[in-house]
Order: structure tokens, then C-alpha cells, then sequence
């Protein structure tokens, strides 16, 4: 997964097959033949072509470090509260969870699943509120992620070294990912959506969303705590709890773990296929990113909704789209590959009969 923060310097088949063509994908059956130097069997691999290490993006430093170092305050005892912490595993599932790995990733990138536009339209805006960019941004740079995945165009691959991977990539310059013409390549369907192109064209709209989600949940906070225990020092004390722990922790807490993918996720772990790149199985970043850390699974295995391939490969985020399914907000739901050629055999042997 890729994850830009704040602040940016600048499935019914068809649609499956469409996003299939648009990353290249990389299965042992239809790899994709590279001529840059990277792959599983590389140990290092240079920076991107692109990268000019002597501009950085101000922007995106400054966010960065902002918010890591407001989120100190979670080690002031002023702002401990019980009810803080609760907010920071609940914004986690339903800002982090929802937002990056279903949403950009497993809904606008592979096309997994489909909902109702409108309900689409309300997970990015809750995507937003994470400080990872634009879907047709985030989704161009996964899917150019999957179809150089560990070579050398890659944009965050570790075998350049594990800070670069898990988040430098995003602080120096890369021609090769800061243009539009790549994301009319690898996110034409994207785009071609007028919601997503209006935020493209007016990016400042999704730091507005952002710091905008943040106010609400503070101002809410108060009122709740007000018409509880007054609007006094109480009420103000709690708000700024649930703030620094629900808003700002949580947003740096949820960066790391969509970063966590991209370094830890191709450095340890176990491979279940032979994929051209150095994608792993790794159990905590599958425990702290809801089963996103079951990476070579998915690696091997883009366009299914799950990464769960073996019963103990706890998949949260697949359990989340069923959950969808249930009360009719999730569709056309595609299955991990051994039952969709199980299916595809079984059709075969009905024709045959």
C-alpha cells in the first residue's frame, strides 16, 4: 500500500478485468517482464530514476512533523483519558481500517467489491479525513507499486533501504510519480469519476475535509461532555482528550501502520507464493492493519476482497465488507483465487457435460 500524508505538493467483471490491465499484475501466471533491475531475487536496488534527493517537499515535512510531535502529548497526564484511548482504536477501524485498506485499496484500486456510488463516495470522504492524499493519487501510486513492485520504478520499495520505504519516499522529489500524466494512466477510471476529478483539480478541498473531521469531533466531544458534566474545565478537558488521542495519535498511528505495508511488509515474514518480489506474510502488520500484513498473499492474488488463504490468516477488513454485504452496501464481492478457478473449472465441466 502507499500513503502519502496532509499536505501534497502538488466487481462485476468488466471493471475487474479494467483494473487488472491498469497494474500489470504480477501472479506467477502473468508476470510482467521487467528490465530495470529489482525482483526477489535482488538484495538492493537504486533510488527511482526520478528522485532528486536535493528537493524536498516541505509540505509533507511539516505535516509529518507536526503531528508526530503533537502527538507527544499523549505522554502529558493532562490529556489521559480512558474514554481518549477508546477513541483512538475506534477512529483507527472506522477512519484507518475503512478508509485506506477497504476504501483506496481494496475498493477504488483492485475493485474487489462494489457498492452504491454514493456510498462510495462517503468512504473517501472518510478516507480523507486520514491525511493520505487524493484517491486518484493514492490509487495511481499503488497500482504503479503492484506493476514494479521491488524493481527499481517502484516508489517505496525497501530494497532502497527500510526509511525510504516506510515514508522518505514521500519527502523528496520523484518525477516519476508527481505528474498527471501518471495518474491518467494507472487511475483513468479514477478520474473519470467527476467527484474524484474535482478533488484532483481542487486538492486543497481534501486538507479542508480533514481539518474539518477534526473540529467536528472536538466540537461534538464538548457538547457530549458538557451536557454531561457542564460546560466547564471537565468538558474542555475531555474534548481535548478525545482529541489528541482520537484525532491527532490516531492519524500518526494510522500512518505508521499503512507504512508498516510497505517496509515491514516486504522485509519479514513468510512467503506463501513465488511472487517477482520480495512481498511477505508478516503477522504484525497483519494484526495491527486488520489483515493487510498477509502481504505475499495478496501480492500473489490482487483482485480478491480477502487476503485470508489459510484459516489462521485472520482477515478484519474482508469481515468489515461482509458485514457491508449484509445490509446491501457491498456486491459483486471477488473471491481469493483457488475458488474463482474452482468455479471457472466447474462451469467448464458443465459445458463439457
Amino acid at each position: 500500500m502507499n500513503q502519502p500524508p496532509l499536505l501534497s505538493p502538488e466487481t462485476n467483471s468488466q471493471s475487474q478485468d479494467s483494473c487488472t490491465t491498469a497494474i500489470n499484475k504480477t501472479s506467477p501466471s502473468n508476470r510482467k517482464k521487467h528490465s530495470g533491475v529489482g525482483g526477489r531475487d535482488s538484495e538492493s536496488i537504486p533510488l527511482p530514476a526520478g528522485v532528486n534527493r536535493k528537493r524536498i517537499y516541505y509540505s509533507y515535512c511539516i505535516s509529518i512533523g507536526a503531528f508526530h510531535v503533537a502527538a507527544l502529548l499523549i505522554f502529558v497526564p493532562w490529556f489521559f483519558s480512558w474514554i481518549g484511548v477508546a477513541s483512538l482504536v475506534v477512529g483507527t477501524y472506522l477512519f484507518g481500517a475503512v478508509g485506506i485498506p477497504i476504501c483506496y485499496h481494496r475498493l477504488l484500486t483492485h475493485r474487489s467489491f462494489k457498492t452504491p456510488k454514493w456510498f462510495e463516495r462517503v468512504l473517501v470522504t472518510i478516507a480523507l479525513c486520514n491525511g493520505q492524499e487524493t484517491p486518484a493519487r493514492w490509487v495511481a501510486w499503488h497500482r504503479l507499486h503492484h506493476n514494479e513492485s521491488d524493481h527499481q520504478e517502484d516508489p517505496h520499495s525497501p530494497l532502497v533501504n527500510f526509511f525510504w520505504s516506510h515514508f522518505e519516499w514521500l519527502v523528496f522529489e520523484n518525477k516519476g510519480t508527481d505528474k498527471f500524466a501518471l495518474y491518467k494512466k494507472y487511475a483513468k477510471d479514477i478520474l473519470q469519476d467527476p467527484f474524484y476529478m474535482w478533488l484532483e483539480k481542487n486538492t486543497y478541498m481534501g486538507v479542508a475535509i480533514f481539518l474539518a473531521h477534526g473540529l467536528v469531533i472536538y466540537l461534538l466531544s464538548f457538547l457530549a461532555a458538557g451536557f454531561y458534566y457542564g460546560f466547564g474545565m471537565t468538558a474542555f478537558q475531555l474534548a481535548s482528550s478525545i482529541f489528541v488521542w482520537g484525532v491527532i495519535a490516531r492519524v500518526v498511528w494510522v500512518w505508521h501502520i499503512t507504512w508498516s505495508v510497505n517496509s515491514l511488509s516486504h522485509m519479514f515474514g513468510y512467503r506463501n507464493y513465488d511472487t517477482d518480489d520480495h512481498s511477505r506474510n508478516n503477522w504484525f502488520v497483519a494484526l495491527i492493519a486488520s489483515g493487510e500484513g498477509w502481504h505475499n498473499n495478496h501480492h500473489a492474488d490482487q483482485s480478491a476482497a480477502t487476503v485470508q488463504h489459510k484459516w489462521w490468516e485472520i482477515d478484519v477488513n474482508y469481515y468489515i465488507i461482509k458485514c457491508f454485504q449484509l445490509v446491501g452496501l457491498a456486491s459483486n464481492i471477488v473471491p481469493p483465487m483457488h475458488k474463482r478457478k474452482a468455479a471457472r473449472q466447474a462451469k467448464l465441466s458443465g459445458k463439457d457435460a
